[in-house]
Formats: C-alpha cells, sequence, structure tokens
C-alpha cells in the first residue's frame, strides 16, 4: 500500500477519536496527518512528510491556543457579576476579604492593596472563585 494511504488513514482514526473527545487538539494533529498524506500523494520524501506534518501539527495548535486564549478574555469581560455590590463580613491580616455575595461567602482581594478597607465593594473581576474588588463601580 502507499505512504499516503497510512498517512490518510491515521488521520481518519484521529478525526474519530476527535469526535469522541471533543477537544480540538486531535483534530489539529488529523489536519497535520492529512497534510503528510497529501505530501506523500505528491510524491515528496519521506522526511519531508515529516516535517510538514509536525509543521502544521504545531502550527495548528499554536492557532488553537490563541483562539482559546481570547475567548477566555472575551468570557472575563462578559461575566454578569462585575460591577455588582458586595458585603465585606471580614479583613484578614494579608489584605484579603471574606465577602458575602449571592448567599454565600466568597474569598476577594483588593485590586490594589494600598486601597482604603472601608467604603462600598464592586466587583471588579472574577479570577476562579475569587473576587477582585475595587471602590469604582465597573461600567
Amino acid at each position: 500500500m502507499a505512504m499516503y494511504v497510512y498517512w490518510f488513514l491515521l488521520a481518519v482514526a484521529l478525526l474519530g477519536v476527535e469526535m469522541v473527545t471533543g477537544t480540538f487538539y486531535l483534530l489539529m494533529i488529523s489536519i497535520a496527518m492529512a497534510v503528510g498524506g497529501f505530501a506523500a500523494l505528491f510524491g515528496l520524501g519521506f522526511p519531508t512528510q515529516l516535517v510538514l506534518a509536525a509543521l502544521a501539527g504545531v502550527a495548528g495548535i499554536v492557532l488553537l491556543r490563541k483562539r482559546k486564549s481570547v475567548l477566555v478574555e472575551d468570557a472575563d469581560s462578559q461575566n454578569m457579576d462585575i460591577g455588582h455590590a458586595v458585603k465585606i463580613l471580614s479583613w484578614r491580616e494579608d489584605g484579603g476579604a471574606r465577602v458575602f455575595y449571592r448567599g454565600a461567602e466568597w474569598d476577594a482581594e483588593l485590586e490594589s492593596q494600598d486601597a482604603a478597607h472601608e467604603g462600598i465593594f464592586y466587583i471588579k473581576a472574577m479570577r476562579g472563585s475569587m473576587i477582585i474588588l475595587t471602590h469604582q463601580k465597573p461600567g
């Protein structure tokens, strides 16, 4: 059997596994295997096939990671909790606080360590389960 058939079979197998997992990383590797298959189909040598497949795989994963970081930034800017006032329950020695928000207690920290501990605090951002507080209501 010709070498390009193995490349395409590997690409289809990885595509099938990708459909089960849904991570998109295997999709990028599957596309890279198809690139290797086309290189073999056009009669390029095996080392060239490997290099082209590797370059396509790395490029695909880099693009996927870049896209993922943009999506995370967009999700942060659309957080519905930003701008809501919280009730400070207590301040810790390290400058953090315990706040009451949405019927539960949360860990919080100030956006800047030199901010005063009095007044009304608003949610500026959420980092996991940590609330970042500010004195100015975010718009």
